[in-house]
């Protein structure tokens, strides 16, 4: 039950980071055209994804507690896989927006309300600060969206530290270039992220192999079991970021086909946590003969 426990605990988590921080970027949308400051613009576009990024993890929630169904055997889990890459992109494509709008106000720079940029920075700060707190508590290790939302959050409050560095020298020195040169600095940090969330995504999508695995140990652990003498069409992928899966043939000499079988499930569920894995056990007696056409990794 602890599993099922800490999901209802990061959706509340989630639920109320995500109004906290909508209802903000409606504040520091407005107050970036009011005061016509492009740091806070582009921490509301960070912000923005920050939202999503929540909105993403509750979805995934949501949606990975349907059913599987006849013609999705895995159920719906991949849907955060796709909803991180739709994250990623639109993260790479607002710190674009943002860097083009930077440059052009490098060339022409603009008038800016420095004190009413101020207040709203240092609102922003506050309210990603309370957001941390809130999601702090949270189960998010090894779960892709998780992560995601805490990586963003501290990326925003980076941003918002950056609007208030830059209101203090607009305020003090009339420095007007520190707006867009720390909405840069925000754009890089988000493209950063964009990167990674959306390389994670293809990386899983691509059915590439799960970080944490070492699959030369695993192999080597499975040969040690007695009996068995070799494996071959050794796959490992996951479904979705906390969902590890691996299926490979095991060849034994020996008769004791369920020991080996049990034993290898055994040790891949308790040394590794697969709670997944496809194992075919073939005895050598059987299929050396057939065995000499299609050999395959």
């Amino acid at each position: 039950m602890h599993h099922h426990h800490h999901h209802t605990h990061n959706k509340n988590a989630l639920f109320v980071s995500f109004i906290i921080i909508s209802i903000f970027v409606m504040v520091e949308l407005v107050g970036g055209i009011l005061t016509n400051s492009l740091a806070l613009l582009s921490d509301a576009g960070h912000m923005f994804s920050d939202a999503i990024s929540l909105g993403v993890g509750l979805l995934a929630i949501k949606i990975g507690e349907l059913i599987t169904s006849e013609n999705k055997t895995f159920g719906y889990k991949r849907i955060e896989v796709l909803a991180a890459l739709f994250n990623g992109l639109l993260l790479i494509f607002i710190s674009i927006a943002i860097l083009w709008e930077a440059l052009h106000r490098f060339s022409e720079p603009h008038i800016i309300a420095g004190k009413g940029m101020l207040i709203i920075a240092i609102i922003g700060a506050l309210v990603n600060i309370g957001v941390l707190l809130i999601l702090k508590d949270t189960h998010h290790h090894g779960n892709i969206n998780m992560q995601a939302a805490m990586l963003h959050v501290i990326g925003d409050l980076l941003g918002s530290i950056g609007a208030i560095i830059a209101s203090l020298l607009i305020i003090f020195y009339g420095w007007t270039l520190a707006d867009p040169i720390a909405s840069m600095v925000v754009a890089l940090i988000i493209i950063k992220s964009g990167f990674s969330v959306t390389y994670d995504a293809v990386h899983i999508l691509m059915e590439g192999k799960p970080d944490n695995l070492d699959l030369d140990e695993i192999r080597k652990k499975l040969l040690q079991i007695p009996g068995v003498v070799g494996i071959h069409d050794f796959h490992a992928w996951s479904i979705t970021s906390d969902f590890p899966t691996i299926s490979c043939h095991i060849l034994i000499s020996s008769k004791n086909h369920d020991e080996v079988l049990t034993e290898a499930l055994r040790e891949l569920h308790d040394t590794y946590h697969i709670e997944h894995a496809t194992i075919q056990v073939e005895s050598v007696h059987a299929i050396v003969d057939q065995y000499e056409h299609h050999r395959c990794n």
